[in-house]
């Protein structure tokens, strides 16, 4: 199954963006990502055997209980390239990072072959273009976006369907409290 693991926002702060965003998600050439699977993704797995799950589901709670809770807001925005205009973080993001590394740790000491390691930039896809479409306007727009803060509590194991007709549906599969 394709995994990865992750900080998911609670309904108050996918709301508040999700206003924003309809200002601008008008916009020909862009793919919009579904509310539904806004997330901040920490550690992607990719395919992971199912003989790998038990010792990556315990590996992920110890990595969860060791790291304690903290605060985050959706700020700002961004895109890589021209291919995805995503929204940032701001707030705990020591914390985040700090997650970040022990999940995929926790992905490698399991077995998971991880790709190779890339500096972690914390941002939830909003949209992907496929044409080549300037995301400066975009950016620029979502720019000055400050949502509510929110204490995170969780880390999330998600499984990613990839349906071809709707984009992916992603699945919560494992969830451990932050801070033990």
């Amino acid at each position: 199954m394709r995994l990865f693991a992750a900080v998911l926002p609670p309904a108050g702060a996918v709301a508040e963006l999700a206003t924003a965003v309809r200002a601008v998600s008008a916009a020909p050439g862009l793919r919009w990502t579904a509310q539904t699977g806004w997330h901040y993704t920490l550690a992607f797995m990719g395919e992971v055997g199912e003989e790998l799950l038990p010792d990556l589901h315990a590996r992920l709670a110890r990595a969860a209980a060791k790291t304690p809770p903290f605060t985050l807001r959706v700020h700002g925005s961004g895109h890589f390239g021209d291919r995805a205009l995503w929204a940032g973080a701001a707030g705990g993001l020591d914390g985040l990072r700090m997650l970040a590394e022990a999940a995929d740790a926790a992905a490698r000491r399991a077995g998971v072959p991880m790709e190779q390691h890339h500096r972690y930039t914390p941002h939830l896809t909003l949209a992907r273009s496929s044409e080549g479409t300037d995301l400066r306007p975009y950016t620029e727009a979502l720019a000055g976006f400050e949502g509510t803060p929110w204490p995170v509590r969780e880390l999330s194991l998600v499984r990613s369907n990839l349906d071809p007709a709707g984009g992916p549906r992603y699945d919560v599969v494992g969830a451990w409290p932050l801070g033990g």
